[in-house]
């Protein structure tokens, strides 16, 4: 645990991607830079390492996942091509408030055995959607950092209830962490995509804070928060067993 005088306080600021529309020319270099970052940082392999966390190789159904603000969907698809045969068959729905996954990247999903089905919503219409659709686990890559307060409790709290796991991969909120975030022009990244790193790394989670957020009755739940690499904080919820 960070001691009192090294912790960064937390600070939200709007991303200029958020506000962005899918087609602007800057917004999908943009995007191109995050697939840059996310293989520099290691994302698929800790998101799948996070995944294992959660996902019993002993179920007997294909597994049910949604990605929270899942952007282009290729970190998933990426997922699912080294996880395809482990986890086959597996329905995942991609989650963005702008139709940004396109149909290349479905069939991208088809051919490492997944069915992808974009899914065009705000997140809040989705933790607050009645009915009885549920999944077996919901994915948040760099995406829950977006929110404080009664925002991300009320998003939190709609995983809890529509699902059986969550797995969240958000920026670490280290000295460390902001300092390599002033330094991803190394990796060619246009202005969007250096602001908008640093705000990530402002934005971000240490220690227990997601934990603390999360609406799960302790004795239901089993929650797991902990740092992977240098820049990444994750926070892992399972009921009982997912997918089993």
């Amino acid at each position: 645990m960070a001691s009192v005088s090294t912790v960064l306080p937390r600070i939200l600021e709007p991303e200029t991607l958020d506000h962005l529309a899918p087609d602007d020319p800057v917004a999908q270099r943009s995007r191109r830079d995050l697939r840059r970052v996310n293989a520099f940082m290691g994302a698929r392999r800790i998101l799948a390492r996070a995944l294992d966390r959660v996902i019993c190789d002993s179920r007997r159904k294909a597994l049910r996942i949604v990605e929270l603000g899942c952007g282009d969907g290729r970190l998933m698809l990426d997922v699912a091509r080294h996880r395809g045969q482990r986890w086959p068959e597996a329905t995942i729905d991609l989650l963005d408030r702008q139709p940004i996954v396109d149909a290349s990247t479905v069939a991208a999903f088809a051919a490492a055995g997944w069915r992808a089905r974009p899914l065009i919503a705000d997140v809040f219409d989705w933790a607050d959607a009645a009915g009885d659709r549920r999944w077996d686990v919901v994915v948040a890559n760099l995406f829950l950092h977006h929110f404080d307060g009664a925002a991300l409790g009320r998003v939190l709290a709609g995983c809890a209830r529509r699902a059986d796991a969550l797995v969240a991969c958000e920026p670490r909120r280290s000295r460390f962490a902001l300092g390599a975030s002033h330094l991803i022009w190394l990796l060619g990244a246009n202005a969007v995509t250096r602001n908008d790193g640093v705000l990530s790394v402002r934005a971000g989670f240490i220690d227990g804070e997601l934990g603390a957020a999360w609406p799960g009755g302790a004795g239901e739940w089993r929650r797991d928060e902990y740092d992977d690499g240098l820049f990444t904080h994750c926070f892992c919820a399972v009921r009982g067993v997912a997918g089993a």
